[in-house]
């Protein structure tokens, strides 16, 4: 099977996904490699913003501005730990590196900065990611599972998480209700 790297590119969930974790959901992917995926969910909110998590990790809030910004469910791995995607990467204790331009940051200090000095900027946070074993991935990709498209960081960081999975379409030229629960096999 030939090796694909999908780092840095949208997991569109096609209708037929019967996981209720990942039903109509876009996911992106921080890292892809011949150990497995790792990505988190970026238009799924849950009933929770960042001033309240912040509130319970007891980190004040000085930057008012993202008090009101959405918290999103990541994925089903560690959903109790939060994880900041982020541009751009900066100094951060514990981040992953998706690009020159993008991080994946898991350590207490970016919410730190964010919550004081309101940076960076460009972030969203989700309580846990999506996982995926050796091969998982591609095998899912195989059973039609999955379209992918390389990301837009306009997607992630300008839109709100309500238009991404439709825009994220839009860069394939499909429309959600256009496709069909099944695939087809020749």
């Amino acid at each position: 099977m030939q090796s694909i790297n999908l780092t840095h590119h949208f997991l569109i969930a096609m209708p037929a996904m019967v996981d209720s974790y990942f039903s109509r959901t876009l996911v992106y992917i921080a890292e892809h490699n011949d150990r497995g995926a790792l990505g988190v969910i970026v238009n799924r909110p849950i009933d929770m913003s960042l001033g309240t998590l912040l509130e319970k990790i007891d980190v004040p809030l000085e930057a008012q501005s993202f008090a009101n910004l959405p918290v999103l469910f990541g994925g089903p791995v560690q959903t109790d730990r939060g994880f900041v995607l982020h541009r751009p990467i900066g100094q951060w204790q514990s981040t992953l590196p998706v690009n020159e331009q993008v991080g994946l940051t898991s350590s207490r200090d970016i919410l730190q900065s964010v919550a004081r000095h309101g940076q960076p900027r460009d972030l969203m946070v989700t309580l846990g990611y999506a996982g995926w074993s050796a091969g998982q991935l591609e095998h899912e990709l195989a059973q039609n599972a999955w379209l992918t498209v390389p990301a837009e960081l306009r997607i992630l960081f300008e839109l709100p998480y309500e238009e991404r999975l439709a825009s994220a379409l839009e860069l394939l030229g499909v429309n959600l209700t256009n496709l069909a629960d099944e695939a087809g096999h020749a």
